[in-house]
């Protein structure tokens, strides 16, 4: 029999299932439970966070499935359970509001802490130039790293940035003890938002850092892509029906062209008029009129080269 704690468990698993729409799927790795507990104080009104055992959520997501056998239930066991979305030290938050808001509070409530030798690097973390304050005694943590130091007034001076710790390796103990005595700490720790399960879609937390304009562009452009394959099919959709009314206008257009007959519906004369007529060079203002432009000055005659006039004389007469 199982005991009363995981028969109560099941019981809110299944409310919040019941409940709520959308799940999101956190990382909680070197959350405090104080951190922990401010986060669910945070949330709360807006969405309920759920921790537990992940053999036991899969359990009773699979076990729910096979009793009611609603679609929204095959979904999420196919989707969170089959696909191994659940998976290490994560959490459950259930939310029907707004996930870009959860997602800020999520964001908000992170805690600033030391490289721990052994840790994962979240981030890159990298020493800066300058003066460090410490000791001539204490170059031998840096030349172990290969940082380039000197010293300049009785103590050890950093020539350059150095990177010290690469994100997604582990932090080791002469990294870990040279950001300690720097008084350097690298880390944000939080909920880390993994996946959404949307209403039977998944998708990864990237997408909730979409902006509005991101969005409007994305659609315009699947608006675009419908409308081309409707074009090239020959169906008229919601979004090839402008671009059916324009090539039909063009195709009326070209045959009023072609013909005598003008069409009165859209002034199809004055626009078949102005179509053969083509474009008209600006007139030239006419002189002394107000163009605003001062009269061109008359070209100025080329002085006729003098000619020697030949009067019978002689250099030798």
């Amino acid at each position: 029999m199982p005991s009363q704690k995981k028969v109560a468990y099941s019981k809110q698993l299944n409310e919040l299932l019941d409940t709520y729409d959308k799940i999101m799927i956190v990382g909680c790795d070197n959350v405090r439970s104080r951190q922990m507990q401010n986060i669910r104080i945070a949330l709360r009104g807006k969405a309920i966070l759920l921790m537990g055992k992940n053999t036991l959520i899969k359990k009773i997501m699979t076990d729910r499935c096979s009793k009611s056998g609603a679609d929204r239930d095959k979904q999420i066991v196919a989707k969170l359970v089959a696909d191994e979305l659940i998976t290490g030290n994560v959490g459950l938050i259930f939310t029907n509001g707004d996930l870009q808001k959860i997602k800020e509070v999520v964001e908000k409530e992170r805690v600033q802490a030391p490289a721990k030798a052994g840790s994962l690097a979240p981030v890159d973390v990298t020493v800066p130039a300058g003066n460090t304050g410490l000791e001539p005694t204490k170059t031998s943590f840096f030349q172990a790293l290969s940082i380039a130091t000197k010293i300049t007034k009785g103590m050890v001076e950093i020539i350059k940035d150095e990177k010290v710790v690469t994100a997604g390796t582990k932090v080791g103990s002469s990294e870990a003890t040279l950001l300690q005595m720097l008084g350097i700490n690298p880390f944000f720790y939080g909920l880390v938002i993994q996946y959404i399960w949307d209403q039977g879609s998944v998708y990864s937390a990237e997408v909730l850092n979409l902006t509005q304009q991101d969005k409007i562009s994305r659609f315009q452009e699947g608006v675009s892509n419908v409308a081309a394959i409707s074009l090239a099919l020959g169906w008229t959709t919601k979004a090839s029906f402008p671009h059916v009314v324009m090539n039909a206008f063009k195709d009326f257009l070209a045959v009023s062209l072609g013909t005598d007959y003008d069409f009165d519906e859209f002034k199809g004369k004055e626009l078949k008029e102005s179509i053969l007529r083509g474009p008209v060079a600006s007139a030239a203002p006419a002189a002394g009129g107000s163009g605003g432009g001062a009269a061109a000055p008359p070209p100025k005659k080329e002085e006729e080269e003098e000619e020697d006039e030949d009067i019978g004389l002689s250099l030798f007469d």
